[in-house]
């Protein structure tokens, strides 16, 4: 029967879809490879810019999600007017909002309610930077709603939760290595505070200062690059304009410096007092999770009954902190109500973020201190604006426990060079003082261990964490049954393998070196009875080095191997990896001596 023309065309165009999927998988087979080393830079770089252009998305949509309601819901069509709010509705809009929140809340399990910062370094210490998209979900919300309810919230937080998801989202469709999910992670959150700040440069010191907790010279460049690409895709909206609206300071004479060594000195108490107050409540309010939520959101109305100030962001706040408007009285208090009223709330469980709030409190406290200034010292003292900036700087390296973050933060805000050294001056001075004096760690890291997790970032750790099994895995194997005829051995000697991996009823029992079986095989043929027709091998029995054997996945970093050696005792481990369900080959052997030797020689 004669086929059409049309036939073979059809079975071509199939053909040709078959090949380009199968040249794809080879592709992504290739890319999953290289990436696995921790020196595959220009894979690695690619990786960043996409993940800082699909952060930069997210970021914008976040940031429409909370301006875009409040703009008609408050009075003058300003996203941040709560203070024109009749003093009812102050009262009870955030009482609404906690009961939203609790509302939905307490239909998710318990173990699925984490969101923020602190959550994201729970899944980069704990999960290998695996994030959901139901988590992912869950802080848009809570982000949105905590902001336009009123919460004493922050957006920051909350962008870097969505920023880490969407780039630990792309990992994971990709099925990448565990190490470079992490790194990805560091790139989510370095766009994320890009695209929120306009500040590129302190966006990739706060990823690897405060969730990364590390820095690496090949780290650096997709970081970077993702940073850029938030800023971008947030500059095409929002323009270029910086977070605050920053006149031109300097400070007016040197004799001010004592003066600013005494501000860091009472700011670091603040930001010792904060981390305090947040985590004793924290460790001491047991009581359900509804109630504790109307308590914050009632807590905040109250507060805001008063000072309306303390609602949203409050970036309104800040600039007016920042133009020296407000005085000493109100600039103080504000400082400490904020502070009261955001450690409590999050302490009991309102899911906001906690870096807008820690800006607010540093400028009005920096402002105060900066009105007090004026007053003490009338000829020399610089503008309250100039120590509103400082404070900024100040309370969130000390809170935040990044002192580079925050100063890179102070400068790109500014863009003022007569503002590095006194904020370079205060901030190291405030974070010195707390983590040293006061024994304050991160506030992260203090919310981590309130809840029973002991969070810490060794070196030898966060170098295993760098590198992906594949790496290093040893490649050269064949997998045999134990029983062979010896023209069977003949043939898997003549494929030059380092490691024979012995099969077992189930699975792999042994692996054994390729050396071990030519050993063997040469001093039976040099015998005299031997005949290669009848001669069997086991190679359970003959003599050789066999060593046990567990399983692991090639998406595994080394540290996860190390620590599959500790749980199952074995000698070795076995690579597997999914090629479809329930098919899963093994391509590679690692010893615990190949981990030892890489970081005594490579990872250092």
């Amino acid at each position: 029967m004669n086929k059409s023309p049309k036939f073979f065309r059809t079975l071509g165009k199939r053909w040709q879809r078959t090949e380009l999927r199968k040249r794809l998988e080879v592709a992504k087979h290739q890319f999953r490879r290289k990436v696995a080393s921790y020196d595959a830079l220009p894979q690695l770089s690619l990786l960043g810019i996409i993940a800082g252009l699909l952060t930069g998305l997210v970021i914008l949509l976040f940031r429409a999600a909370i301006e875009w309601p409040l703009s008609f819901f408050l009075p003058e069509g300003s996203s941040e007017n709560f203070e024109g709010l009749a003093t009812f509705i102050r009262l009870l809009l955030p009482l609404f909002g906690a009961l939203l929140i609790a509302f939905v809340l307490l239909r998710i399990g318990v173990q699925n309610r984490k969101v923020g910062v602190a959550f994201v370094m729970e899944r980069l210490g704990y999960h290998q930077g695996y994030l959901s998209f139901k988590s992912g979900l869950l802080q848009f919300f809570c982000g949105v709603v905590t902001v336009i309810t009123g919460q004493s919230a922050g957006r920051e937080g909350p962008a870097v939760h969505l920023g880490a998801t969407a780039s630990s989202l792309l990992g994971q469709k990709m099925r990448l290595p565990h190490n470079t999910i992490r790194m990805l992670i560091g790139c989510g959150t370095a766009a994320a505070i890009s695209a929120s700040f306009n500040t590129p440069i302190a966006g990739v010191i706060f990823a690897m200062e405060v969730v990364m907790l590390e820095y690496t010279i090949n780290g650096f460049t997709p970081i970077i690059l993702a940073a850029v690409m938030g800023a971008v895709v947030s500059q095409t909206v929002y323009g270029n304009d910086p977070a605050f609206i920053v006149p031109t300071f300097s400070l007016h004479s040197l004799a001010e410096l004592p003066y600013i060594v005494a501000c860091a000195i009472l700011i670091s108490m603040f930001s010792a007092l904060f981390v305090y107050i947040l985590r004793s409540t924290m460790e001491k309010t047991k009581t359900d999770l509804a109630v504790r939520l109307v308590a914050a959101g009632l807590l905040t109305g109250i507060a805001a009954l008063i000072f309306p100030q303390v609602m949203g962001i409050g970036y309104d706040t800040v600039n007016q902190a920042i133009a020296g408007t407000l005085p000493f009285l109100i600039l103080l208090a504000l400082a400490v109500v904020k502070l009261l009223v955001t450690s409590v709330s999050i302490g009991l469980g309102m899911p906001s973020g906690i870096i807008g709030p820690t800006l607010f409190i540093g400028a009005a406290l920096g402002g105060a201190l900066g009105v007090l200034a004026q007053s003490l010292m009338p000829t020399i003292a610089s503008d309250p604006g100039f120590y509103a900036i400082l404070g900024m700087g100040a309370m969130m390296g000390s809170v935040l426990q990044a002192p580079l973050a925050a100063i890179m933060a102070v400068i790109e805000l500014t863009r003022n060079p007569h503002i590095f050294l006194p904020a370079m001056l205060i901030i190291i001075t405030s974070s010195l003082i707390a983590s040293h004096y006061f024994k304050q760690s991160s506030v992260f890291v203090t919310m981590l261990r309130a809840q029973g997790l002991d969070y810490r970032a060794e070196p030898l750790t966060m170098a295993l964490r760098r590198v992906s099994v594949g790496a290093i895995m040893e490649r050269s194997i064949v997998r045999s049954d134990p029983q062979l005829r010896w023209k069977e051995a003949q043939e898997i000697l003549h494929q030059a393998p380092k490691w024979i991996v012995i099969n077992g009823p189930e699975r792999p029992v042994a692996v054994m070196p390729g050396a071990e079986l030519a050993r063997y095989m040469e001093e039976t043929e040099a015998k005299p009875e031997f005949d290669a027709e009848t001669e069997a091998i086991d190679l359970i029995k003959i003599p050789a080095q066999r060593k046990d054997l567990a399983s692991l996945h090639i998406q595994a970093t080394l540290e996860e191997s190390l620590q599959r050696f500790n749980e199952k005792g074995v000698e070795a481990l076995y690579i597997e990896r999914t090629t479809a369900p329930m098919i899963k080959p093994i391509i590679g052997i690692v010893l615990r001596a190949d981990i030892e030797s890489f970081y005594q020689y490579k990872a250092r």
